[in-house]
């Protein structure tokens, strides 16, 4: 059932998707302030594209004991960076893409999916 969604999501508005966060990459490694944020940029390009059998987790739930405030405030920074150069735009063609997917029945289940990594586009 995971293939036939992921294939669904391609041809619906994945590959369109996928493209998106390729370029946000790009970008976040041309710009120097960026460059920690390329790992995430692919990691979300890869789930953008294979939505189902993934799962995006934060890294606190990974290690909940090794909180380190320098690493949170560094985060925090980068994401505010995130926010203004990337995350927005991002943000608004995953829903976009998904309001396009749910018009048809057979769409819902991925623009649900669109949904949801809108959620992690504004703010990983």
């Amino acid at each position: 059932m995971r293939t036939v969604l992921n294939i669904l999501n391609f041809v619906l508005g994945g590959f369109a998707t996928t493209l998106g966060w390729l370029l946000a990459t790009l970008v976040s490694i041309v710009l120097i302030f960026t460059l920690p944020l390329t790992r995430s940029c692919w990691e979300i390009t890869k789930l953008s594209l294979v939505p189902y059998g993934n799962e995006a987790i934060h890294v606190d739930e990974l290690n909940p004991a090794g909180k380190n405030v320098l690493l949170n405030t560094g985060g925090t920074v980068l994401n505010i960076f995130w926010l203004i150069f990337f995350g927005w735009w991002l943000c608004l063609m995953h829903i976009a893409t998904g309001i396009a997917q749910c018009i048809s029945i057979i769409g819902i289940p991925v623009g649900i999916a669109n949904f949801k990594i809108a959620a992690i586009a504004l703010w990983p």
